[in-house]
């Protein structure tokens, strides 16, 4: 079903079942399988392949010769059902791919809202991403990565599968992660090494004295207090019942069983 406020270029082709919005600007020489959705407002620069069971949301911008829904590169693999979902007001910049879930994994690929892909991201299978985050060229995450909400990948950075990053990471260039990194932790390095986020950042993003001091704490509690990590945890809870900013730590640690960088 094609939405009569459409636009679509005479160079694209559209299969039958295939559900496109009011409003979505499809320009030339894109593909759009059937069992693709595309919400209302969203733009299709020119040669987009949108395959599988994939759904995005509205006002997302998907620049040319991006890949999304595809067969994913898990050998295990053998034409299951799986899908992408992808949230709203995403820009997904050129030459970028997202594969479709797995039945090992969630089933799943899912991108939520605002976030930025840069030039040649790779989203591997079964990967979920928050919102408002930004990755920068060359990004590539492996299956089964989980990002949280207002993380930013460098460049060229890589993500071991399997992995989680927590909410407001910030992963330098090239950074090569191999195990979790905790909230609000910047990380840098082949391998990855952990380093404070400094106040002034804490700041700029909104968070005021009384939070930037837990947060800090929180850092110190988990690389330089000594402490078994099942005793950080039990301490992180206690502390986050009076600092809730320290609640996305309790989250991180319930999830997270890799090990954290060090």
């Amino acid at each position: 079903m094609i939405h009569s406020t459409a636009f679509i270029s005479s160079g694209s082709i559209i299969e039958d079942g295939a559900i496109i919005g009011a409003n979505v600007h499809i320009g030339p020489f894109c593909y759009i399988s059937a069992g693709v959705e595309i919400g209302s407002g969203s733009v299709l620069t020119s040669h987009v392949v949108m395959n599988g069971l994939t759904r995005i949301g509205r006002n997302n911008h998907i620049a040319q010769f991006c890949s999304i829904g595809e067969v994913n590169q898990d050998l295990k693999y053998r034409g299951e059902p799986t899908r992408v979902e992808i949230g709203d007001g995403n820009r997904i910049h050129e030459k970028s791919t997202i594969h479709r879930g797995t039945v090992q994994g969630i089933g799943v690929t899912r991108i939520g809202n605002d976030n930025v892909l840069m030039e040649n991201t790779h989203v591997g299978h079964d990967c979920i991403i928050g919102s408002h985050c930004t990755f920068a060229h060359n990004v590539n995450l492996g299956g089964h990565v989980e990002v949280d909400d207002y993380t930013d990948l460098g460049a060229m950075a890589a993500i071991h599968q399997f992995c989680i990053i927590g909410t407001r990471v910030r992963a330098g260039k090239g950074a090569c992660v191999v195990q979790d990194i905790p909230p609000f932790v910047l990380a840098q390095g082949n391998r990855a090494s952990p380093y404070e986020q400094d106040n002034y950042a804490l700041e700029q993003q909104g968070f005021g004295i009384e939070a930037r001091n837990a947060i800090s704490l929180a850092y110190r509690l988990i690389y330089r207090s000594g402490k078994s990590l099942d005793e950080i945890k039990i301490r992180l809870a206690a502390l986050a019942i009076d600092s809730p900013v320290l609640l996305p730590f309790t989250e991180f640690f319930r999830r997270s069983n890799r090990g954290i960088i060090r």
